[in-house]
């Protein structure tokens, strides 16, 4: 048992890990793990004394790596494919899907939870009599499409029936297999999740009812009428089959559904493929369509001796194919009760190339028979769509891929080793000391061009609403408009509705800007626009001594006062590396050209460059990220690229990056937020939940005013210039934590790099790399710090037990709430307050629960077992 729980252990790690493409830092990990899985990642139990030696341990499922600032990363091992173990599915196939949504609500195991106060007690609840037991729970998992975890029959049972499930029924799962079909993912039957079983075959109902009855009088009566009413199915069977409705498939809710993805079998449509071959295989029964309408529905005995349901073609793959008519038969109307498992869909950024030939070649071999992770950008009856192949240690934008693919091959540029290029022009240069260049060829001359009457196009077209960017999505090229010129970008991505990161195709430059500054390619240009290869050329300094190591800024800023925007550099090629897309180059100047000992490789090993100014950091933004998810070592640096952005580059450059916050007011602090008084309501949000005794709120009505400060920091920061900052403990600052940056109180400062803030907006600690520790500037100092430390009112409890907390943080962590205010506990320092506050849920139509009296009676309840 113990084996089959580590087991366990390990898969839920993987779909931890592999849900976060850039690796969670060790101290973030068992928070993860916890808010996926509800559990803790039981390193103990498995005879390990740190989570760390435990995770070391399973060198198949995690690889730890550790930064130069020393914190240390888990990242998803990358798992040869098996059987497609851990396939991402969103569409109905061969595999069933765990949507996060549905692990929440139905399948985390629960606590033995006492019912809202509307609903009587345990104690003196009565208990169902067994010969009703069956029936209810059959009935019962109906409502479940998804299946159920074993765990939680208990509290959904009672909540449908108002009566207790019998004590010894999970210890038997077993004698419910009549009923409903159990999955075993590990050797503790509590994991198990329960699915409601299709109506069986008419021929079994028969069998069973000769069984049940025995005396072959009841067994003629029901012979001649089941064979009735097989005759009259039979005879009506073309009426009835143009009448029938087949349910309609669901599509996901959510845009870019969570999934989590574990081994299970035994799904409906398996079921029914099941049935139909048994059916269409043995039964006398089955009849043979004599004539063929157009969307008519028929049985078709497909390869593989399988058995699908088709309408003149398939409808549960979503191929077409030309079968002998002996093949077909009439579909049996049980079998319409499973809606049909293929829908179409429309990869978002390929409609101008649908009737491409070679487009749809490339869509067929990246994507037949594989299964992805999608983003439903247009919930229509055909989806518009994005895939992304999960199934590596990078995401896969297949859109994406595909554009790629069909770029003119006679437009790229090949460099050749040993080649001597000039008049190369440097056009970005990112902290790490890579460089992107542009080389004059046909594809660059093609560029400008188009670009030219793309410029003369929008300069006769008055612009109208049909050229702003509508639909975001990552992979989507677009045009910008910069220092007087349009450019091409590719969306990277989509922070909101509103702040997006793009990077330049022809520059490598990656920045954030807003979705409104974008512009569609007009139709005309747009096959043309796709076929040129973006002009960006990946290259870094060949030869430079091992000892240089990590790139200084000063190096950085010499090299880019020394070439960046010189467009008649030179360049010599010595290697192309395939693999990473990069050329290691040696770079001139006009005036050293074709001196190596006057290279810029030779000048920039100058001594002074390479002494590492302590906690002096450039920006280093992730460019080329393929999926929303998903992270690349690319890093950049941005210069300024939007007209919101008032300073050149070359006025960048000319100031040094060092500099003291002197024009910041730091003792500045917007005023507190505002609460109601006691008494009174309040509508809030709860981000954060630990346990009655804190947890974080924040006011309603100002998550809007939150949501826009939020996408315009990522705006600010994410061009303007990098200050070193002298960081000090108890002060304000901002700091970028993932993709985001927050408004941040510094709370300690480690040796290895790292400090611990806490989000002053959203009452999370976090440990972030000083590098990524920025001043707070005025313009982000007027909105009140929006989180509010919080203490549920009405329960009497001194030490909350880690079960207890799970409890509550499920009722009310990422929801939103009402609050009655008892106290309110004021102190100078705005995150230092604190409210005593009565929690409900009013969520639900017909009731409102208060928080207080659950967990109380909860309480109550939990004595009893104790």
């Amino acid at each position: 048992v113990k084996m089959l729980e580590a087991d366990l252990v390990s898969k839920m790690l993987r779909a931890v890990l592999q849900s976060h493409k850039s690796g969670i830092a060790l101290p973030r990990l068992q928070g993860e793990y916890r808010s996926l899985t509800g559990d803790w990642i039981p390193f103990k139990q498995f005879g390990y004394p740190t989570l760390e030696a435990y995770l070391r341990s399973v060198p198949a499922v995690v690889r730890i790596e550790t930064s130069r600032s020393g914190e240390c990363h888990c990242m998803a091992q990358v798992e040869k494919p098996c059987n497609g173990g851990q396939d991402l599915l969103v569409y109905p196939a061969k595999r069933k899907q765990l949507l996060r949504s549905e692990l929440n609500a139905e399948k985390v195991p629960p606590s033995p939870l006492p019912a809202p106060k509307q609903i009587p007690p345990l104690k003196g609840c009565p208990t169902v009599m067994p010969g009703d037991f069956k029936e209810k729970v059959e009935e019962l998992l109906v409502k479940y499409s998804s299946g159920l975890w074993a765990s939680a029959l208990p509290k959904a049972f009672e909540d449908m029936y108002k009566v207790k499930l019998p004590e010894d029924a999970l210890k038997n799962l077993a004698s419910l297999s009549d009923v409903c079909t159990i999955d075993y993912i590990s050797g503790n039957p509590q994991k198990a999740i329960l699915y409601a079983k299709l109506p069986p075959p008419t021929d079994k109902i028969l069998k069973d009812a000769e069984q049940a009855h025995g005396d072959y009088d009841a067994k003629s009566v029901i012979e001649q009428e089941y064979l009735q009413i097989e005759k009259n199915i039979t005879e009506s069977a073309d009426t009835f089959m143009e009448t029938v409705t087949i349910p309609p498939l669901i599509i996901p809710t959510e845009a870019s559904p969570s999934v989590l993805v574990v081994e299970l079998s035994n799904t409906n449509e398996e079921l029914m493929e099941d049935e139909m071959k048994e059916y269409y295989s043995k039964s006398s029964k089955a009849t043979p369509v004599q004539t063929v309408q157009i969307g008519q529905l028929l049985a078709v005995n497909a390869e593989e001796d399988a058995w699908l349901r088709a309408q003149v073609c398939y409808v549960d793959y979503g191929f077409s194919e030309n079968v002998e008519k002996s093949k077909a038969y009439k579909l049996n109307p049980k079998f319409c009760s499973l809606s049909f498992q293929a829908t179409k869909c429309k990869l978002a950024g390929l409609e101008v190339l649908s009737d491409d030939p070679d487009l749809v070649k490339v869509v067929e071999s990246l994507t037949c028979g594989k299964i992805f992770a999608v983003e439903i950008l247009e919930k229509a009856d055909i989806p518009l769509v994005v895939l992304y192949d999960t199934s590596g240690e990078d995401d896969i934008n297949i859109n994406a891929t595909c554009l790629k693919a069909k770029c003119d091959k006679s437009l790229e540029v090949h460099l050749q080793v040993d080649a001597m290029y000039t008049n190369v022009r440097v056009t970005n240069i990112c902290s790490d000391g890579t460089l992107y260049c542009q080389v004059p060829c046909k594809g660059l001359n093609k560029l400008n061009d188009l670009l030219h009457k793309i410029e003369e196009y929008f300069h006769c077209k008055h612009m109208t609403s049909e050229y702003f960017v509508s639909l975001p999505f990552c992979g989507k090229i677009c045009l910008f408009h910069c220092k007087g010129k349009w450019l091409r970008v590719e969306i990277t991505n989509v922070h909101s509705s509103r702040a997006l990161d793009v990077q330049f195709l022809d520059s490598g430059t990656v920045t954030s800007v807003k979705v409104s500054e974008l512009r569609e390619i007009p139709p005309r240009f747009l096959q043309e626009m796709i076929a040129v290869p973006p002009q960006a050329i990946k290259c870094c300094l060949a030869d430079l001594p091992q000892s240089i190591g990590m790139w200084t800024p000063d190096a950085v800023l010499w090299l880019r006062d020394s070439v960046l925007n010189c467009s008649d550099c030179s360049i010599k090629v010595t290697k192309v590396d395939e693999t990473r897309g990069m050329a290691h180059i040696y770079l001139f100047t006009p005036k050293n050209f074709p001196d190596p000992h006057r290279s810029i490789n030779r000048q920039i090993t100058n001594a002074d460059l390479w002494k590492h100014q302590k906690d002096v950091f450039l920006s280093a933004i992730s460019s080329g990220a393929s999926s929303p998810n998903s992270k690349s070592a690319n890093t950049s640096i941005v210069g300024n690229t939007g007209e919101n952005f008032r300073k050149s580059l070359s006025d960048i450059l000319k100031k040094s990056l060092v500099d003291h916050t002197s024009s910041f007011s730091m003792e500045e602090l917007p005023p507190p937020v505002h609460l109601s008084k006691p008494g009174e309501h309040m509508d809030v949000y709860v981000p954060v939940a630990c346990h009655p005794g804190y947890f974080v709120v924040q006011p309603w009505q100002e998550i809007h005013k939150l949501e826009v400060l939020m996408e315009e920091m990522i705006l600010y920061y994410s061009v303007s210039e990098e200050r070193h900052v002298a960081v000090e403990k108890d002060q304000v600052y901002a700091a970028k934590v993932e993709n985001k940056w927050y408004r941040v109180l510094l709370k300690g400062i480690l040796t290895n790099g790292l400090v611990s803030v806490y989000e002053l907006d959203y009452g999370k600690h976090e440990l972030v790399n000083i590098r990524k520790v920025q001043p707070l500037v005025d313009m982000f100092r007027k909105l009140p710090f929006q989180a509010v430390t919080a203490q549920l009112a009405g329960v009497k409890c001194s030490q909350w037990s880690e079960e207890a907390s799970m409890v509550f943080r499920n009722h009310v962590e990422k929801k939103p709430l009402v609050a009655l205010v008892q106290t309110v506990i004021e102190n100078t320092n705005p995150w230092d307050r604190k409210v005593v506050v009565y929690l409900v849920d009013t969520s639900l139509p017909d009731t409102d629960i208060w928080i207080h009296d659950f967990m109380s009676e909860y309480l109550v309840e939990l004595s009893k077992i104790n």
